[in-house]
């Protein structure tokens, strides 16, 4: 059984930091490509930062600069570093495995941790 556990949510200041984490079993994490979504009521679920298999990243526009994604596969932990925070943030944050296998995709997701910026 597939379950990833996020975890660093909270509410924090305009200009403040959060660290999220998520923890994964019942996968191979080594051979997963990992992200991070965000979603607000009323909007489609968006991506916000990705890492490979092997390590390589990317960001949404919106969080380039301050937002840092890392994983330690020995820990099967894919983290988001927050820095620089602002109330456009505030948003339900869940975490993502994917591996694409013969064509098909494997897509798993966390139940989500909530982010909220306010002053």
């Amino acid at each position: 059984q597939v379950q990833l556990v996020e975890s660093g949510g909270g509410s924090v200041q305009p200009g403040g930091s959060l660290r999220l984490s998520c923890v994964a079993s019942g996968i191979i994490f080594s051979m997963y490509d990992m992200a991070w979504y965000r979603q607000t009521p009323g909007k489609q679920r968006e991506l916000v930062a990705s890492i490979t298999s092997g390590g390589r990243t990317s960001y949404a526009d919106s969080v380039k600069g301050r937002f840092t994604i890392s994983r330690e596969n020995a820990k099967r932990e894919v983290a988001l570093q927050m820095n620089s925070l602002k109330p456009e943030d505030t948003a339900v944050y869940y975490c993502n495995s994917h591996r694409a296998v013969n064509g098909r995709d494997m897509d798993n997701w966390g139940k989500g941790t909530l982010v909220t910026v306010s002053s």
